[in-house]
């Protein structure tokens, strides 16, 4: 029988000289695999964006690796920082607060820059909250483009036009306190029948996927009081369709 502990000496260790990318739980703990926890365990240094945020989470989990920031104001100075020591041989782990580092977060420039000087970059894979919602959509996952998070401002209104006229299917993030406008901006720009769905809280307690038209989904989110949680926002492509959805959107 094989262990499934992290402390397994048959788990892939932290490498001298390696970057490590590894996925971190988007909210259920169980989530955490032990290759990651093994990684994090035996890595020299761990890089991530909220030394407070992430300590907790390690030291629940029983990791004790020294941690250093690396965040999107001081990522450009700490790139170099880090490839100056994984040059000297250490083994250096690079986490987000939650999911996948550099898929919306901090990531691309230290991934990058350690392949432009020959630092073998080995990732960790780890739940993703635009593909796990996804899957649950009942939206076609077959082709897909991944949109991250709109600008508040600047270039969102050709952002959103683009968008209206993509066939394939559309994944991106939005705060609790823009949802209701991105529903306002597409409903303004596409067929108010296209179907979407929305993932909130994501693996937690209180997860939901509710799926339906854009008139329907807007009118659900705006009869609640106040919008909670962090969401991914599903758009299928401008000439999918399927069978009618009933009036009320589905909520599992």
């Amino acid at each position: 029988m094989t262990s499934n502990s992290p402390n397994d000496p048959k788990l892939q260790q932290a490498e001298a000289g390696t970057l490590y990318l590894v996925g971190t739980p988007i909210g259920n703990l169980q989530d955490f695999s032990p290759r990651a926890l093994q990684i994090l365990k035996t890595a020299a240094l761990i890089a991530c964006e909220d030394t407070r945020t992430s300590g907790l989470l390690l030291r629940s989990s029983g990791v004790e690796t020294p941690l250093t920031s690396y965040h999107q104001h001081n990522e450009h100075r700490k790139t170099e920082d880090l490839i100056a020591r994984l040059r000297t041989g250490e083994a250096v782990a690079l986490i987000s607060d939650a999911g996948m580092p550099a898929i919306s977060d901090p990531g691309f420039l230290l991934a990058r820059a350690a392949h432009q000087a020959g630092i073998r970059v080995v990732p960790v894979p780890g739940p993703v909250a635009g593909v796990t919602a996804l899957a649950a959509s009942g939206l076609p996952s077959d082709r897909f483009v991944f949109e991250g998070f709109l600008p508040p401002k600047k270039g969102r209104k050709t952002r959103i036009t683009a968008i209206a006229e993509e066939e394939r299917t559309v994944v991106l993030y939005e705060s609790p306190h823009r949802i209701e406008k991105l529903l306002r901006e597409l409903l303004e720009a596409c067929d108010p029948a296209r179907l979407c769905a929305i993932g909130r809280e994501l693996t937690k307690r209180y997860e939901e996927i509710l799926r339906g038209s854009l008139t329907d989904v807007h009118r659900t989110l705006q009869s609640r009081a106040k919008q909670r949680g962090e969401f991914v926002f599903i758009l299928a492509g401008k000439s999918y369709a399927e069978a009618p959805e009933p009036q009320t959107p589905s909520n599992a």
